[in-house]
């Protein structure tokens, strides 16, 4: 996957689960006889309740990928991160849709018109593109990626990869993080290396910055019973709020929680599905007489569990882990996942000079994920230097219908006098919401405050402001306080 200019080796820590897996026999038209009907493989009786997000799943039929739900790398001479993994190059014409299967092609293109640039690949030193110790190697290949992002949930695909050393790989990436659910490789020249011909190496990657080697924070190799070039099987992962599950057809093999990694974890905010092929140095290279291979994906296939939360689409930023995302408006193509900076595609929260003294998103003191809004209160002889301090979503960020609702975060409190209220504002239209009465709450622990409102649809630059006021504070030593999950749900 992405290394920075970028990406690194993978260490396996040869953790093994002991187990067999059958042969799957279930062809795609039998796994799927309609779209209200498909379940996880590894939950074919929908037990846990699981619904297909249609936006983002696609059964690859018809002769085109569908650009709606997929950017392909080159097309149109844009690339999103990066060209692929040198020496090797993404090329457009390499992802085929043909026999019900996306097909990613990996071939020997002398003539091909490779980037004329440098690919730095971690420990593995810089390689060019289309060229390695200086001698032609006019190997190209291909990658899609999701056009939206999506926040928990189980993803699958059903495939096979191309029987040559070029990788096969299901992953993906979000803010700050990235997920390998799997990475293959057919026939690696290298016998001995961190992906065999039946092996399969998941990943978990630290992009926080600085983005700085090693960005594993959790991994997994499993032994298959099986070449993974041989015959389809089915692979999968369900990304739980603090947990991930893999499941290779149906059965589960590895089980991480947050409590394994502790603040290390780092699958907190909404991801892109990525399907690519790339070339791994360091498990040899394909030879020209292997190719062409293609890498083949029947399905791929996203569920979610319902929700009553309205702000559960943007759960992350309203639980203070990252940026909140304006996927209506185009994605910057030089955007990498460590990337902090504020644009038209992702937003943060907004605290002016002031404000900043006292309110900031800190790591280590959360309800979930990993983050939440501190107000570090004041000591002795101190006192709040304005009328109030606030955070603020950007513009557009708070989307709402018409209706009565629920307004709810989790608060934690440290002994000693804190603030009595906490204000909130939805501000077009304007609401006006205070959440009393906190020095009545029981101190050092999480504790969930909440409010009804009744109020008209949102405006399109609806936003939310939390405050705290003076007025509300002691007048000196007043003890820190903690903000987290912000939820809003239909009033019953």
């Amino acid at each position: 996957m992405i290394s920075k200019k970028h990406f690194k080796t993978l260490v396996p820590l040869s953790l093994m689960a002991c187990f067999t897996i059958g042969l799957v026999q279930t062809t795609k038209a039998q796994s799927r006889k309609s779209k209200d009907k498909v379940y996880p493989f590894s939950d074919p009786k929908n037990n846990e309740g699981w619904v297909l997000n249609e936006a983002i799943s696609d059964e690859f039929e018809g002769t085109s990928i569908d650009t709606t739900k997929w950017f392909v790398e080159g097309q149109n001479g844009d690339y999103y991160i990066w060209k692929g993994r040198a020496p090797s190059q993404f090329a457009p014409h390499n992802v085929i849709v043909e026999d019900g299967k996306l097909k990613l092609r990996t071939q020997w293109e002398p003539d091909y018109p490779f980037a004329q640039e440098e690919y730095a690949d971690g420990n593995m030193g810089a390689s060019t593109y289309g060229i390695y110790e200086g001698k032609p190697l006019p190997i190209t290949t291909a990658a899609v990626v999701g056009k939206k992002r999506f926040l928990n949930g189980y993803m699958e695909v059903r495939s096979k990869v191309g029987n040559a050393a070029i990788t096969g790989a299901f992953w993906a990436i979000g803010y700050e993080q990235e997920l390998d659910v799997y990475e293959l490789m057919g026939n690696p020249k290298n016998k001995k290396g961190n992906i065999r011909e039946d092996s399969y190496l998941a990943t978990a990657h630290d992009w926080s910055p600085p983005a700085e080697r090693p960005t594993n924070v959790f991994q997994h190799t499993e032994n298959l019973p099986y070449r993974t070039a041989d015959e389809f099987h089915v692979y999968g992962a369900e990304w739980g709020e603090d947990f991930l599950k893999l499941f290779i057809d149906g059965k589960l093999v590895h089980h991480f929680t947050q409590d394994d990694v502790g603040l290390d974890w780092v699958l907190n905010n909404p991801m892109e599905i990525w399907l690519d092929s790339e070339i791994f140095k360091w498990l040899g290279l394909p030879h020209k007489e292997e190719l062409p291979v293609d890498f083949e994906i029947e399905y791929m296939r996203v569920w979610q569990k319902p929700t009553d939360n309205l702000l559960a689409k943007d759960r992350a930023f309203y639980g203070f882990e990252g940026p909140i995302l304006f996927e209506e408006n185009p994605r910057p193509l030089k955007m990498v996942p460590e990337d902090s900076n504020a644009n038209d595609y992702q937003k943060f929260w907004l605290f002016d000079e002031v404000s900043s003294k006292y309110l900031t998103i800190v790591e280590g003191d959360y309800a979930s994920g990993v983050n939440s809004l501190k107000f570090s209160g004041f000591g002795k002889n101190q006192s709040l230097e304005v009328h109030e301090v606030s955070a603020l979503t950007p513009e557009g960020a708070v989307k709402l219908p018409k209706g009565d609702f629920i307004v709810s975060m989790k608060v934690w409190l440290d002994q000693g006098r804190v603030a009595d209220k906490i204000h909130m504002t939805l501000t077009n239209p304007k609401v006006e919401i205070t959440f009393s009465d906190l020095d009545k709450q029981p101190r050092r622990q999480w504790v969930t405050v909440e409010a009804k409102i009744s109020r008209n649809a949102s405006a399109k630059n609806d936003q939310m402001r939390i405050a705290i006021k003076k007025s509300d504070l002691p007048k000196t030593k007043a003890a820190r306080l903690f903000i987290d999950d912000i939820t809003i749900k239909k009033a019953k």
